[in-house]
């Protein structure tokens, strides 16, 4: 009798162990379901066109050359006017205010409505091109702070009013580019233009047009 009270006793302290292991389970599946729950739904991920030599990136690390890249794409959409200046500056800046801060969309629309004031925009056409051997170099991005940098764009502008020529000439646009991940599905850069940095905009000479590696970005 003694010896099935003990086989009893076994039976049931192997119970209590698998009940232990069972409840130990449903903890850690609590704890996966948990943290998957608070993972990021949308994840980017910027990488370096140059892949040559590998890459190790960071979720939040912006490659200088992505970062140029973004700057550059975006002002050309904001200065194509096609047909209008009057009609089509207003919806460039419609189109590319997921792109830029609050701040310099208020300067956008403030400088189109002096302009406008001004008969600057009537059947205006607009483009800008960047200039042959101006294009991305490691120092035409400079790092303000973390989530902050300076683009140096050297662009050509060229207007027209009526099919005729108006302004052409090189430009350096020294662009403020900031962190900015408000809207991922609105933005998927996670960045956003925010002006133009210390003097803003300056008109090339004919040396620094012709020979880009003859000057350097000033810091």
């Amino acid at each position: 009798m003694r010896r099935y009270r003990t086989e009893i006793d076994n039976v049931r302290a192997h119970l209590r162990s698998l009940w232990v292991v069972i409840a130990l389970q449903f903890v850690a599946i609590f704890a996966l379901w948990f943290g998957w729950s608070q993972a990021p739904k949308q994840l980017t991920v910027h990488v370096p066109p140059d892949l040559r030599s590998g890459a190790s990136l960071s979720v939040d690390e912006v490659p200088a050359a992505n970062v140029y890249a973004f700057a550059f794409y975006i002002f050309q959409q904001l200065n194509r006017w096609p047909d209008n200046g009057s009609k089509d500056y207003g919806k460039a800046i419609f189109r590319i205010s997921p792109y830029v801060t609050p701040r310099y969309r208020a300067e956008l629309i403030a400088d189109m409505d002096r302009k406008g004031r001004q008969g600057e925009l009537a059947y205006r056409v607009r483009g800008v091109d960047e200039i042959s051997g101006h294009g991305y170099q490691e120092r035409r991005v400079d790092v303000l702070a973390s989530g902050v940098w300076v683009v140096w764009l050297d662009l050509d502008l060229l207007e027209s009013v009526k099919g005729m020529t108006v302004k052409k000439t090189a430009i350096r646009y020294p662009l403020r580019v900031v962190s900015l991940s408000v809207d991922p599905e609105a933005n998927p850069w996670g960045l956003a233009l925010d002006g133009f940095e210390g003097e803003g905009p300056r008109r090339l000479s004919v040396s620094e047009r012709a020979e880009e590696t003859e000057y350097e970005i000033p810091n």
